[in-house]
């Protein structure tokens, strides 16, 4: 006869099994613990830096110290979500940044365009803007401007098959002087001068192409340490003209107090300062550094030029003209040179004609324009 009276277990031995009945249950989805509520979704996501890919030969890969710079610039300034990328690493500089780079030594921008170098480049580093310093190595290697040029064509064409929305920052190459090239200097002011009608007409709304001034003011006596390859004062130089446009493709510097020409923003100033590059019976060539002395950037600017001894303004680069009936000349910002972070300067230069023989003079002006 079976025993049907209820089971009497002392409480361990219970407690033992009922724990043992959950953990057979609770893979089955039988048994839940009705203590424990399910974890909210986190719906919080960190904003992705922007990608910034410094690409060209050993004047920006080896080591490139200009990159350590404008790295540490744009931190001061504010700009900590970015991130430069490259598939090659740091190359010294001895001072903390990010060293990633596409700065390949030695090569040319026709031999990368030819044998289809970038595209695993990019795949391999998804980069959002492209700053560019290439072609030295075409130039000493004697190759025609339209080569170097078409080669710009086949690498903007990867960047944005890459990135439809790839923003491009292209340098008029710093001067050449090397020992070995008694000619180079002369080609690299025949490449420049094709350079911005290259970037005019490959520009889009969509994927903007930017050029910034290398060439002009820098001095390969003072310097480059090989008439080629900048030293500490050229890497101070080429960061220094790479910082503001690149700040400005970047936005507005965080903390801003407000626009310039907002109720109670910032006041813009802006100093131009003129001098004598070189002089010839009738004419010289002038050069015209525009300064930022604000606290907030500039988002453009305009230099009246008044020539001394009756002389006239009849050529600008990196600049547009517009002459009165007086001489007075005034000069506007290319567009590509509009924004100045505070300190930041640009370069433009002149060709006067003059009917006297007295050194070469000019008084400058500049105004500020505020951002529309």
């Amino acid at each position: 006869m079976r025993d049907t009276r209820p089971l009497h277990l002392p409480g361990s031995r219970l407690r033992s099994l009922l724990g043992l009945l959950a953990a057979l249950l609770l893979p089955l989805g039988l048994l839940a613990p009705a203590a424990t509520a399910a974890p909210a979704p986190d719906t919080t996501t960190a904003a992705d830096p922007v990608r910034i890919m410094p690409l060209g030969d050993s004047i920006t890969g080896s080591p490139g110290c200009w990159r350590a710079l404008l790295w540490n610039r744009l931190q001061g300034a504010g700009h900590t979500g970015i991130d430069f990328v490259g598939t090659l690493p740091p190359q010294g500089c001895g001072v903390a940044h990010d060293g990633d780079n596409e700065g390949h030594g030695g090569e040319l921008v026709t031999n990368v365009a030819n044998q289809g170098l970038l595209p695993a480049r990019l795949a391999a580093t998804r980069p959002d803007i492209v700053v560019m310093h290439f072609g030295t190595n075409d130039v000493w290697s004697d190759i025609a401007p339209d080569r170097v040029l078409a080669a710009y064509d086949t690498l903007l064409a990867q960047m944005r098959e890459s990135n439809p929305d790839m923003r491009v920052l292209v340098a008029q190459l710093i001067p050449m002087n090397p020992a070995t090239c008694a000619d180079c200097g002369r080609r690299v002011a025949d490449l420049n001068a094709r350079i911005p009608a290259w970037a005019a007409g490959a520009s889009t709304d969509r994927s903007p192409v930017v050029v910034v001034d290398q060439w002009t003011g820098f001095d390969t006596a003072t310097d480059t340490y090989d008439g080629v390859h900048p030293n500490a004062a050229g890497d101070e130089k080429i960061a220094a003209r790479w910082f503001p446009a690149l700040a400005a493709q970047l936005g507005s510097t965080p903390g801003d107090p407000g626009d310039p020409g907002d109720p109670g923003g910032p006041v813009l100033t802006c100093t131009a300062s003129f001098r004598a590059v070189s002089v010839w019976q009738g004419g010289y060539q002038g050069e015209v550094t525009v300064r930022n002395t604000s606290a907030a950037p500039v988002r453009g600017w305009t230099v009246t030029l008044r020539p001394a001894d009756g002389s006239r303004v009849t050529q600008v680069w990196n600049g547009v003209l517009t002459t009165a009936a007086d001489g007075t000349a005034t000069v506007s910002d290319a567009g590509w040179n509009s924004s100045l972070a505070p300190g930041a300067s640009t370069v433009f230069g002149i060709v006067a004609t003059t009917t006297g023989a007295a050194t070469p003079a000019a008084s400058a002006d500049c105004a500020a324009t505020p951002a529309s």
